[in-house]
């Protein structure tokens, strides 16, 4: 393989020629995008519905089309997974991303075209290996195997020709036949369901393996990363794989786990960033050494953006990039050639920078804290707890938390459930290194704990080791694409941990 990678690395820069093009020329191939979705929409049921054949400019676009939640959307996906042709998008719908997003009950179903497939997730995918090429030219990332920490693949009970998994298991199955060449393991254990004898299967058939790069959610990642160490007896992953440079993360803030990743790889790493959810490869870090994903815009995909104060509005404002502010937290709403119109993710998202357009998740649209005006997000939180692990020389596995409401006689307060990797020595003092993180990440927060009038000091417990693994199996979202949510403003999700902690 070491003969192909200087090859390699000419046909990575040779794509950077052409991502230069959309970064250098943003609103215009943005334009670009929306004009080919509205060709291809016209001919569907939706596209006649909102009169696709006479909307010529973008304004028109978002006068005549509403916002879409999933809810929304539904009734036309349910007609597309009952192999109905024509209703979103004008070719053949073969492939659905389950995804609950969250850990909420109901699973998304999102549409997969061979467009979205292919000039949307797989262009993405060559289009990370080009930035990464270019930031580190003498790479040898290509030179071993990539380890993909999939999700599973089932097929769909309704149709025979129509087929759903987790996106990650979606792309293995249409991805080339070379691809098996550069990753590990064989897709038999990449598509196993049962997650505890994955990881297992996992560690057993890598180990062996000169494996340069893992791309993964951080928790089942660190998962499997102590099972390895523990199979060789090794101290450090670059002990196992001499060879390994690159971590690919995404799905959760990788802010609280990075302090454990460069403890148990032992030695220099680079880390990057992508955003690659169900709906869409959105963006990717082009460079390793800089907060910020750069948005992809000539991928299939049209981007307004929300401001979160719109949201929930009858008819909420977007705007587009030519009037994104960097700092200011927003909605995004996305028009793809998998189907989807004006769509509400649900994830928001900051522009850290606007030439070219850099973006960072801050969170999702439902999960915050703002019981007493404090508008807590995930960014926040995240922060916040990373900056006290440090100061107390600790590591956490997961945490959630939510309000806990005023009575009669006593302020509010935010309850936190933490599963430390090793808990701190004094419970309290983490507790007080916690809430001054957050008043300094956020003005708001701050505000109401002034002189503890409307909001006390957090209220931590720390949970028995397992029970968010224990609560997310009971739950049936073990794995993949579940997430472990960070901020709720309802106590229903804390309640249920709760009792699995006390179970335990």
């Amino acid at each position: 393989m070491k003969i192909f990678s200087p090859a390699l690395s000419r046909l990575a820069r040779f794509r950077y020629w052409h991502i230069e093009h959309w970064v250098n020329n943003p609103i215009a191939a943005q334009r670009e995008v929306l004009q080919d979705l509205i060709t291809h929409g016209q001919y569907t049921q939706f596209g006649r519905k909102y009169q696709f054949a006479n909307i010529f400019n973008i304004r028109t676009f978002k006068q005549t089309v509403p916002i879409h939640e999933y809810h929304d959307m539904k009734p036309y996906i349910d007609q597309v997974m009952e192999g109905e042709d024509s209703v979103l998008w004008n070719t053949p719908v073969k492939w659905f991303a389950k995804s609950s997003g969250t850990t909420s009950d109901k699973s998304k179903f999102i549409p997969l075209t061979e467009e979205s497939i292919q000039d949307n997730h797989f262009q993405g995918s060559k289009d990370v290996l080009a930035l990464y090429y270019k930031a580190m030219p003498d790479s040898d990332l290509l030179t071993g195997k990539g380890l993909i920490i999939g999700g599973s693949h089932q097929v769909h009970p309704i149709k025979e020709d129509i087929q759903y998994g987790d996106l990650s298991a979606v792309l293995l199955q249409n991805s080339p036949f070379w691809a098996g060449l550069i990753r590990t393991p064989e897709l038999s254990i990449a598509l196993m369901d049962e997650w505890e004898a994955k990881i297992e299967s996992l560690a057993q058939n890598t180990i062996n393996e000169d494996v340069t790069s893992i791309a993964g959610v951080p928790t089942w990642t660190l998962v499997l990363l102590k099972r390895i160490l523990e199979l060789t007896g090794k101290k450090s992953i670059k002990e196992v794989w001499p060879n390994f440079e690159l971590y690919i993360h995404g799905g959760v803030s990788f802010t609280p786990y990075k302090e454990q990743f460069k403890k148990i790889i032992g030695a220099d790493c680079n880390y990057l960033e992508i955003y690659n959810a169900s709906e869409g490869f959105f963006a990717a870090q082009d460079n390793v050494k800089e907060e910020g994903m750069l948005l992809f815009l000539e991928h299939g995909i049209f981007y307004e953006f929300m401001p979160i104060e719109e949201y929930g509005k009858e008819q909420p404002l977007t705007v587009g990039l030519n009037k994104v502010v960097v700092g200011k937290n927003y909605a995004i709403v996305i028009s793809t050639n998998g189907g989807l119109w004006r769509y509400l993710v649900g994830d928001t998202i900051q522009f850290t920078n606007i030439a070219p357009y850099r973006i960072k998740v801050s969170g999702r649209l439902k999960q915050f804290i703002n019981a007493f005006g404090e508008e807590l997000i995930a960014d926040n939180s995240d922060k916040a707890m990373s900056e006290a692990c440090t100061i107390f020389g600790v590591a956490i596995r997961e945490y959630t938390a939510a309000p806990i409401y005023m009575s009669d006689n006593t302020s509010g307060a935010h309850e936190w459930l933490i599963e430390f990797e090793n808990e701190p020595a004094d419970l309290h003092a983490f507790t007080i290194a916690l809430d001054n993180n957050l008043k300094a990440a956020n003005s708001d927060y701050e505000a109401k704990r002034h002189k503890d009038i409307a909001l006390g000091l957090p209220q931590i417990t720390s949970v028995k080791k397992g029970c968010f693994h224990t609560w997310l199996k009971q739950r049936g979202k073990l794995g993949g694409q579940h997430k472990v949510p960070r901020l709720s403003n309802e106590r229903h999700f804390i309640e249920e941990i709760k009792k699995v902690n006390q179970g335990l």
